[in-house]
């Protein structure tokens, strides 16, 4: 008898080509399919025969560790559909534009063709079941989604197949600004005369894929944004600049508007393409906290955020207002906007009437998220000199789950095997051996499995 497994051809012990298969004697669901933003950028591993064999592919959201390489799929036969949500949908395009623009400034070359592009075929979960209620995603097949707050149209699954459960975390944050997250739950919604099991202290699922990205850390949202704040507010009161590289989607948005919060007075330059995603972000109200959207239609209607047109119009923002707040695109640095930014605030020049009053004044960089290794961003911080005109430094806000969040998780849906993925290996093999011995300490011997593996791994479920 064939056991069911799950594959795991990236995402696990790594940060990005987040990729998963869980495998029965008859169906194979993937879960996402990404790549690694190193090189000319790294894809899963799967091997291109297998993919015909697909019986269908989720999609938890547009970012493109979670989604760049799904054309590959296409490029070897695969021909049926992404289930995934409209919103998402609608964000793929200008990623797959970005993506093919990295590449080619690092000299390579895409592995499929726009043709393979065209040819992904979305099918839309709002339109098969709202979220916590069960539907069928193929014959023998069923799933229930939720979102997972991450950005707008990004979700968690909970896939039923051959007599076992799964569940799959995305990418997942309690602690938006913005953005609401629905607590996954099996024992809610239709069908719960099928989960008999629904009781304390029972596993409600086989195995769950879990997103551990910040490993150890413990911090919530409140801590992380205070020590930002602080940060901020020293460099704005000495007259610098506060450079906030963000992804197009995402914590840019929350960024743009938790900074016009806590600094009324500043001036913010916000790029079009993230204030066209701020825009974007009110249309999509049912992803949204309670209270978001007038927080939003705060700063749409702000006259001290400028939205500039050119790079003429930028200087002039910028040498018209001291003290700002830039919010521009790419976390990572490796765009030639956030590059040109970061040339323009280390320029001596620019600074030497500020200087002639004899104020010790700094701009800085803040990175909010992960910077991989090549990055522009990463580069910056390795170099980081207290004496540049131009600092880089590191500052998390929070879209991912640390140790208390995983904790947390496993209690509201407790996995008989939990597979923590999304940080580096040495990172997760932390939190592992945290959870089991807490496991040890609270039944006097192993109860739930935890692993830390890397790609290329088969777990038996």
């Amino acid at each position: 008898m064939m056991m069911t497994k799950l594959r795991i051809w990236g995402g696990a012990g790594e940060h990005g080509r987040s990729c998963y298969v869980f495998e029965g004697k008859q169906h194979r669901i993937m879960l996402d399919c990404g790549v690694k933003k190193e090189g000319i950028g790294q894809y899963p591993i799967f091997p291109p025969q297998k993919v015909k064999e697909l019986t269908t592919v989720l999609l938890s959201h547009a970012h493109e560790d979670h989604s760049m390489a799904l054309p590959l799929l296409y490029k070897y036969g695969y021909r049926g559909e992404v289930w995934t949500t409209k919103a998402t949908a609608e964000q793929l395009g200008s990623y797959f534009r970005s993506w093919q623009t990295y590449v080619e400034s690092r000299g390579g070359e895409l592995p499929y063709s726009e043709q393979d592009i065209q040819s992904i075929t979305y099918r839309y979960l709002e339109d098969e079941a709202p979220s916590g209620v069960w539907c069928k995603a193929c014959p023998g097949v069923r799933m229930m989604w939720g979102r997972s707050g991450h950005l707008a149209g990004a979700v968690w699954y909970i896939i039923e197949m051959e007599g076992k459960r799964l569940f799959f975390s995305g990418d997942y944050s309690r602690e938006s600004e913005l953005l609401a997250a629905d607590a996954p739950d099996l024992c809610m919604g239709e069908g719960i005369d099928d989960l008999p099991e629904c009781k304390p202290q029972s596993y409600l699922v086989d195995i769950s894929i879990m997103d551990n990205a910040y490993g150890m850390d413990i911090d919530p949202q409140p801590v992380k944004l205070e020590r930002l704040r602080v940060e901020m507010e020293q460099i704005l009161r000495s007259g610098g600049h506060v450079l906030l590289p963000v992804p197009a989607f995402g914590r840019g948005q929350e960024l743009i508007v938790w900074a016009s919060e806590q600094f009324p007075e500043q001036a913010i330059i916000v790029e079009p393409d993230l204030w066209h995603g701020l825009k974007q972000l009110n249309r999509w109200r049912e992803w949204l906290r309670p209270g978001a959207s007038t927080r939003i239609k705060h700063v749409l209607n702000s006259d001290r955020v400028f939205v500039p047109r050119d790079a003429a119009e930028r200087i002039s923002l910028l040498e018209r207002n001291t003290a700002t707040i830039i919010v521009t695109r790419d976390g990572m640095m490796d765009s030639p906007q956030a590059r040109w930014y970061y040339q323009y605030l280390s320029d001596n020049r620019h600074m030497l009437n500020d200087m002639d009053s004899g104020e010790n004044i700094r701009n800085s960089v803040i990175l909010t998220g992960h910077a991989s290794n090549g990055s522009f961003g990463k580069h910056l911080l390795e170099r980081a000199d207290s004496n540049d005109i131009c600092i880089a430094q590191h500052l998390t806000y929070k879209v991912h789950q640390g140790l208390s969040d995983v904790r947390q998780m496993l209690k509201d849906l407790p996995s008989k095997q939990a597979v923590l993925v999304h940080a580096p290996k040495p990172q997760t093999d932390l939190v592992r051996d945290v959870l089991i011995r807490e496991e040890n300490n609270a039944h006097g011997g192993p109860a739930r499995e935890v692993h830390s593996v890397e790609p290329g791994s088969t777990i038996e479920v």
